[in-house]
């Protein structure tokens, strides 16, 4: 992988120069647009439609629509005198508890990892964010945006989240089918509760895979082959009439999936034992 940014963490006086990798990637399918009477993939142009003539990139300028069809044209030097804008830095501002923070605030997460001559004090960074239990919020400049940003040790890794300022995040109240009043009686509650424990587990990201890319890069897949292509049913979902035969059914159904599973592990095991023994 190669660094996104080079920078370094600061907090008080202290410098930790950094680089900064991508923690994420979208495994999204990518399809491109054709004329579908030839094949040929679609081209996009730059065009202005007043002056009717396409649009080289050096004659195309940012504007900010300040009145409805009124720009206000933005040249680089009005960018280079912002806060932040040339730093090279992660401005820590203050340490605070991790489930302080609302995961709605989260964007996108990288990992930072010690740049050159740093690994000393970036492992002293990572050791007494860890004796302390504390995460870091923090100022970064990135592509022209000042973000804010939680840094906490991952795995052994100090692990950066930037975030949405907090006038980036919509409010519930502006739902209008929240507002209602609804009573929940016990056994209901008390079903619904007994349901979950019943899907409960440890979570283990790997079990969790794209089925929706999976299948559709086997519909892909025929397609290039040449063979026609299966689509299967989709099942219809009944309107629930009976909140709690609703309930006691999905009970049913998570122990049977949960014995099944275990007879399942429980054949794996007699297996390996056999074929050590063998």
């Amino acid at each position: 992988m190669r660094p996104l940014w080079k920078g370094a963490v600061s907090f008080g006086l202290v410098y930790v120069p950094v680089k900064m990798y991508a923690a994420t990637e979208r495994k999204n399918v990518k399809f491109n647009y054709l004329h579908e009477k030839c094949k040929t993939p679609i081209q996009y142009r730059r065009y202005c439609p007043y002056c009717d003539t396409e649009v080289a990139i050096e004659e195309i300028v940012r504007g900010y629509e300040y009145e409805k069809g009124k720009y206000v044209v933005m040249k680089e030097e009005d960018f280079e005198h912002l806060p932040g804008e040339n730093t090279r830095s992660i401005n820590i501002v203050d340490f605070v508890n991790l489930q302080d923070i609302d995961p709605l605030y989260y964007d996108k997460g990288y990992y930072l990892a010690p740049g050159e001559g740093g690994q000393k004090v970036y492992e002293l960074l990572k050791k007494s964010m860890q004796e302390t239990g504390k995460v870091a919020v923090a100022r970064v400049v990135i592509r022209n945006k000042e973000s804010l940003a939680v840094l906490r040790v991952a795995n052994g890794v100090l692990t950066m989240s930037t975030m949405f300022y907090p006038d980036e995040v919509r409010k519930p109240l502006a739902i209008p089918e929240l507002d209602y009043h609804v009573d929940v009686n016990d056994n209901e509650l008390k079903m619904a509760v007994n349901l979950i424990n019943n899907l409960s587990a440890e979570f283990q990201p790997e079990k969790y895979t794209d089925h929706y890319r999976e299948q559709l890069m086997e519909v892909i897949q025929a397609r290039v082959a040449g063979e026609g292509v299966e689509v299967a049913p989709v099942p219809q979902i009944d309107k629930v009439v009976d909140l709690m035969s609703a309930l006691k059914a999905s009970i049913d159904l998570a122990k049977q999936e949960r014995e099944g599973k275990k007879k399942a592990g429980a054949k794996k095991t007699t297996r390996s034992r056999k074929a050590t023994a063998s």
